[in-house]
């Protein structure tokens, strides 16, 4: 399977972009593309994550909020707060359910909204000790779920069984995290070291290989369906190849 993961998504690269390979942001983004302001306002946003079902949601940290924002084409986007007393939640992303999961930094811990609304808390404690403030999270097609403790120094992974394990400390400051399409990958970023790691995914949720692939300071990061990787960083956001090559910056 693992052999046949990279070739599928090669496949699927070219039915949808109708090139091999990427070269150039003109390659990814139509003629014309722009940067649009769609709200503000707030105090300091994090987190973006689109949901299957068309809204977007992110947080605003000093606020203790999470905001929802549903486009509406023909008229206002509504935009509506999804959670008061959001305990400063960060990085958000959806499980396969479509329930969210968030970091949370006062106190630090990692929860899962269910259905009804109420919280469930996923991970608040690593050996007896608190985590210190939870910062990103990607769910694994497997369960698993990783998430950074930034001021910590660590990666932590939440197994299957919702065991809470350490994943590595390799990156001195880990920020953004994300996966690649074939869940192969595991990108990290480092901020207090200005790169952006991958590590190997091994079939019971562990990282192997840890290495560099990108020298850049970045923030949030994300992956497309190509594994081209989208960095938050000075001057907008830097776009690179599965290869680690620059491809070019949406300033």
């Amino acid at each position: 399977v693992e052999d046949c993961l990279p070739r599928a998504q090669s496949v699927l690269f070219r039915a949808w972009y109708g090139v091999v390979m990427v070269q150039t942001l003109s390659d990814i983004f139509p003629a014309g593309a722009r940067v649009e302001k769609i709200a503000g306002g707030f105090q300091f946003t994090e987190g973006p994550v689109f949901s299957r079902i068309g809204f977007l949601l992110f947080s605003d940290i000093p606020a203790n909020r999470i905001m929802k924002y549903t486009p509406s084409p023909g008229r206002e986007p509504d935009l509506t707060v999804f959670r008061e007393n959001s305990n400063a939640a960060n990085g958000l992303t959806f499980d396969h359910q479509g329930r969210l999961l968030a970091c949370e930094g006062k106190p630090g811990r990692v929860t899962r909204t269910e259905k009804d609304g109420k919280i469930t808390v996923l991970a608040e404690r690593f050996e007896g000790q608190p985590l210190q403030r939870p910062n990103d999270l990607v769910y694994a097609i497997d369960g698993c779920i990783y998430f950074s403790d930034l001021p910590a120094g660590v990666l932590y992974y939440i197994s299957r069984k919702g065991e809470l394990k350490v994943a590595t400390k390799e990156a001195a400051g880990p920020n953004g995290v994300a996966l690649s399409p074939n869940q192969l990958i595991l990108y990290v970023a480092d901020s207090k070291n200005k790169n952006i790691r991958a590590f190997d995914l091994a079939g019971d949720g562990s990282l192997s290989n840890g290495r560099v692939v990108m020298d850049v300071r970045a923030d949030g990061i994300k992956t497309d369906e190509a594994g081209n990787l989208y960095a938050a960083s000075a001057g907008g956001i830097w776009v690179f190849s599965p290869q680690g090559k620059h491809l070019g910056t949406i300033e």
